[in-house]
């Protein structure tokens, strides 16, 4: 069965939301949601969660799970937001609690519990939710970090940040808890698929030689086309590549403060004595 399937793109962080839908029943599920934010003024806004809150109203569907791929690091989550505004249950992949156990003594993140209980589900795999007549199934696919999961809806996948379009390649996996051949054989188990199925992206930076964005290929074409792990490609030649363009790679301009909320599942640290809400910048310490 085929979901409806609505992407917005988020072009400051090229970030791409889902909102996906069983046709027969108008259930649906949004799939990482981005809260706008500038960290050279500290603001945050909506706009991005209120688009996709007005196509489901447009549309007449019935927001029932808010699914977090992995633990950004390139973007805030609007989860909490989302739930405000529609009872949604926020869910994530059970490894969310080895980013939070690590991340919380880089933010001395006292008050923070590293058991995973800000989120209202912590999925493990091959774990199957109901949306609608639709089954949301859970695989898990490590690797560009140990939180990351892929979610199949009918002849779609979700792949979050395990893979890009082809002509873009693979997820980076020298963040805490990436490992490069871990993240292959999590894109191998996702290549197992039946070809046709089709492939979601959460980002497109737009390959050098393309005109536009995209976000959406298929298992045939990705196993044919990926510049990565195309047919042929061993663990070993992808591990030493991965490790190789890792070392040339940028920190994330947002890394520090999306960290802080995505673990929170989209909430801010707790205000202190001022009422004020704070994110943390610790220094030389990643």
């Amino acid at each position: 069965m085929s979901p409806l399937i609505q992407a917005f793109f988020h072009e400051p962080t090229n970030t791409v939301s889902y909102l996906v839908s069983d046709p027969a029943t108008r259930e649906s599920a949004v799939i990482d949601p981005v809260l706008d934010f500038d960290a050279r003024s500290g603001r945050s806004a909506t706009r991005s969660a209120e688009a996709i809150l007005a196509a489901a109203a447009a549309a007449e569907l019935r927001v029932v799970w808010i699914l977090e791929t992995h633990v950004h690091a390139d973007h805030l989550s609007a989860a909490q937001y989302l739930k405000a505004h529609t009872g949604a249950r926020v869910a994530i992949g059970i490894g969310v609690t080895k980013i939070q156990a690590f991340f919380k003594g880089v933010f001395n993140a006292t008050e923070m519990a590293a058991d995973g209980r800000q989120f209202d589900r912590l999925l493990h795999d091959e774990e199957r939710l109901p949306l609608g007549a639709l089954a949301i199934e859970v695989l898990e696919t490590p690797g560009h970090t140990p939180a990351c999961v892929t979610y199949r809806i009918g002849d779609a996948a979700f792949v979050g940040d395990t893979l890009f379009m082809p002509d873009y390649g693979t997820a980076r996996t020298d963040f805490p808890g990436g490992d490069a051949r871990t993240l292959y054989r999590s894109i191998r188990r996702i290549l197992a698929l039946p070809p046709e199925t089709r492939l979601f992206m959460c980002h497109d930076y737009k390959a050098s030689g393309r005109d536009s964005f995209a976000w959406e290929t298929t298992v045939a074409e990705q196993s044919a086309g990926n510049i990565h792990v195309r047919d042929g490609v061993s663990e070993d030649a992808f591990a030493a590549m991965r490790a190789a363009r890792d070392r040339g790679l940028a920190t994330p301009a947002l890394i520090l403060p999306s960290i802080q909320v995505n673990m929170r599942a989209g909430n801010m640290p707790p205000a202190e004595s001022n009422g004020v809400v704070y994110l943390k910048l610790p220094v030389d310490r990643l």
